[in-house]
């Protein structure tokens, strides 16, 4: 089971006044702070068929919702390597989701609409992923659950594994919310994905951007009156920190319960075999027969 623990615990922010970024502007009424402040979310990896199927069943229900298809990918991609899938969770409820989809030979799934542009990013020399599947519950309007689906999955992508760009498909009508909120820039044009049956626009968002606003913003909520975006919203640095090990020490613990344990040796390394060890031991009998008339 891959990182089965939670990854982060985290209270939900009152003040909601937002527009989640799978959502359209028309959308039910933001909880009241009363309701909203004092409870805590999870993060966590969907390590497991049960959170796999709640992740597949909130992006399918908010594609329907949005008019978008939906298709679930093999179980075999999901286990990959190449691919984390991040839910939220109130209680037993999953009330967010993204896939993080990490570059290898067959390519991303932003290769199918975009190969030009990726394939000039990889001659580039850069490391590049995707966030993919995003989809939060229309009830739910926290900033802190949307920042903390992108921080979680950041530290995953940049922190534990290398990449330094993020791709992204998003609808032509959301492009100035993730620009403004994130600091993405367009580098494809507006194409038919044929995955969802709507137009999509390549996003792209250089992790050391990401970086510095953490560093600047990540932490502070309350600046979130001042700074028009979702970083204050994001974890501190400290915080990043406390979740890198704790990622770390899992992944190591995962690798220590998969290798098989070698059987430990019948002596010490200082002793010799236990049948070269019979000379010594005979060695006063040999005395007292040497002596015999």
């Amino acid at each position: 089971m891959l990182f089965s623990n939670t990854i982060i615990t985290a209270p939900y922010e009152g003040n909601s006044n937002l527009m989640p970024l799978i959502l359209e502007e028309t959308q039910p009424a933001p909880l009241a702070e009363a309701n909203i402040g004092h409870r805590l979310f999870k993060i966590r990896a969907a390590d497991c068929d049960g959170r796999r199927s709640s992740a597949n069943i909130l992006v399918s229900r908010m594609y329907a919702w949005r008019g978008y298809q939906s298709t679930v990918a093999p179980a075999a991609a999901v286990d990959s390597n190449n691919r984390i899938t991040l839910i939220a969770e109130d209680h037993n409820d999953t009330i967010g989701t993204m896939s993080i989809g990490f570059d290898r030979p067959e390519g991303l799934f932003v290769d199918d609409l975009f190969p030009a542009e990726v394939e000039a990013l990889r001659r580039e020399g850069r490391r590049i992923c995707e966030f993919t599947k995003l989809a939060v519950d229309g009830v739910v309007r926290s900033k802190r659950v949307l920042a903390s689906l992108f921080h979680v999955a950041y530290i995953y992508a940049h922190r534990l594994k290398g990449f330094d760009c993020l791709l992204i498909e998003v609808n032509p009508r959301h492009v100035r919310y993730y620009e403004k909120m994130l600091g993405f820039k367009t580098i494809g044009p507006e194409r038919l994905n044929r995955r969802v049956n709507a137009p999509a626009v390549l996003l792209c968002l250089d992790f050391a951007h990401a970086h510095a606003q953490i560093e600047r913003f990540g932490g502070q909520p309350e600046l979130g009156s001042v700074e028009r975006s979702l970083y204050p919203y994001f974890f501190s640095i400290k915080e990043e920190a406390g979740i890198v090990g704790r990622l770390q020490f899992t992944a190591l613990r995962d690798v220590r319960r998969a290798t098989p344990r070698r059987m430990p040796s019948p002596y010490r390394l200082d002793e010799e075999p236990l049948a070269q060890e019979q000379t010594p031991r005979s060695a006063p009998l040999q005395r007292a027969n040497a002596l015999r008339p």
